[in-house]
């Protein structure tokens, strides 16, 4: 498939989704594409379009297996930290973002990867937003529409700014380069926004949003947004913001019917998105899998993939040696490679630590839902949140509700100030391992990496042990054809 820049992307790219048809897509080849006046003529027709956005997330698009739509995403970011282990070289499924080395390489295929996605996406959503007031059909279809379109643009740009520009510092004019803001379908070249401006239209577009997903009802449908996700997503925003006041509002809205899931759900696989907890996923059917494309192909404990086989994901053990023994998360991971009890793909090879926290729902194939928002993301939030704004208590009880249905032993933290942020940080750490957070997280709080003391080796990680809070490593580059491509209208970040 042709490579998606700027210049590709911001043209007309139409979503083909017919409801007949399994392969629901997004296809860039003119060849294939719809018109536009077909593509929004109803709303009927709009949702298929928007339905081919969420079908992009786990799809296969680009020519590197590791990068299977947002499930790629979620492994490289946690890849890039410090808590998953790669346990040999091997394989080359993520090695080098492991060792941090093709995110600094303005050629690589990864930042073309996580550049060329969202803005596949982007595009699509502006397709949407400039068509969808013309659309035959209710007008409550047509503000849902726009709701999940503004919501789609909203958190795609939140991924590409935090990856491509500065971390973002509140009370700071946060003017160094995010990304060029495209906010219609035009094939005009477009410099690079600040962060702030970046920032700024995220906020304004999830606002937006949430006013448009007023009263949708999406049923069991979770691959679709409704209002929660949109508030999960300004949870998330806020948070990265350093508003603490906007990141417990949101936070606590977003997870509001949701319950969380009990021990027995936890240790099922994370592979079925009718759990209670799941606030969005992607639901995979078995004549829809991306076989060697898919997230399950990677990290799963049942499915014989050469990645699996020869190079099973460990936790970090200085992580999992925090996790007390009566917590129900310490069982996805086994230290002791003597357990044979311990579930590895046939033919695979034990290591310590190796997890068992994704499985593939039917061992012969990698597929299983994906998720991406979790109602535990908002109450580690909202504890955050609020330990860093000093309410204490009020942070002890959040994290108290989440970690006490994990571990039926946990009590009330009484830790206060940074100690009680450190505590919620760990529990950040352990929940959502193998979700993709970490590489956002240390970025976020301006954190090093720091991946010594455990089980990393220094060969696997080509010395890759520590990495300084600050250092422009943190920066993904911009992708060198997207600089040529626009005449160097867009700029490149520090070398």
């Amino acid at each position: 498939m042709k490579k998606i820049f700027n210049r590709t992307v911001l043209g007309l790219a139409i979503i083909v989704a017919a409801s007949s048809c399994n392969k629901e897509y997004l296809e860039t080849n003119p060849t294939n594409q719809v018109s536009t006046a077909d593509a929004f003529s109803s709303t009927q027709n709009a949702w298929a379009a928007l339905n081919g956005i969420h079908r992009t997330l786990y799809m296969q698009i680009y020519g590197s297996q590791p990068q299977g739509g947002q499930s790629g995403n979620k492994i490289y970011m946690d890849m890039m930290g410090e808590d998953m282990v790669l346990n040999t070289t091997s394989n080359s499924g993520f090695r080098s973002e492991y060792q941090w080395t093709t995110h600094r390489v303005p050629t690589s295929t990864v930042n073309e990867y996580h550049y060329s996605f969202y803005y596949m996406i982007i595009a699509n959503a502006n397709m949407i937003l400039e068509n969808i007031d013309n659309a035959a059909g209710p007008q409550a279809d047509k503000n849902f529409i726009k709701g999940q379109a503004l919501a789609y643009r909203a958190w795609s740009y939140f991924q590409m700014v935090q990856l491509f520009g500065e971390r973002y510092v509140a009370n700071a004019p946060n003017s160094g380069l995010g990304v060029p803001l495209v906010l219609k379908p035009t094939t005009a070249k477009t410099p690079r926004n600040t962060v702030a401006e970046v920032y700024a239209q995220i906020n304004k577009d999830l606002d937006e949003a949430i006013t448009n997903l007023q009263g949708y009802n999406r049923a069991t449908d979770k691959s679709q947004f409704n209002i929660n996700v949109a508030k999960g997503f300004k949870a998330r925003v806020a948070l990265t913001q350093q508003n603490w006041a906007d990141a417990i509002k949101f936070a606590q809205e977003a997870r509001s019917g949701f319950t969380l899931m009990t021990a027995t759900q936890y240790q099922a696989g994370f592979n079925d998105y009718s759990n209670p907890e799941w606030m969005w996923g992607s639901r995979m059917t078995s004549d829809q899998t991306n076989y060697f494309y898919s997230f399950f192909a990677y990290i799963s404990s049942n499915y014989a993939s050469t990645a699996t086989r020869t190079s099973p994901k460990s936790i970090f053990s200085v992580l999992y040696n925090k996790i007390t023994n009566t917590d129900v998360r310490k069982k996805l991971w086994e230290p002791n490679v003597s357990n044979t009890a311990f579930p590895i793909p046939a033919g695979g090879t034990r290591y310590p630590y190796i997890s068992n926290k994704f499985r593939s729902t039917d061992a012969s194939q990698p597929t299983g839902d994906f998720v991406y928002m979790r109602a535990a993301e908002m109450y580690l939030i909202e504890a955050e949140a609020q330990a860093r704004s000093g309410n204490n208590a009020a942070a002890a009880t959040a994290l108290y509700n989440l970690v006490v249905t994990r571990d039926p032993s946990y009590t009330l933290s009484t830790k206060l100030n940074g100690d009680l942020i450190e505590e919620i940080m760990i529990q950040r750490r352990i929940e959502l391992w193998g979700e993709g957070f970490r590489f956002y997280d240390l970025k976020r709080t301006n954190s090093p990496l720091d991946r010594t003391g455990g089980n990393h080796t220094a060969t696997n990680a080509n010395n890759t042990l520590q990495v300084p809070a600050g250092d422009k490593r943190w920066q993904f580059l911009i992708p060198q054809e997207e600089i040529i491509v626009s005449n160097g209208v867009v700029t490149q970040n520090p070398l």
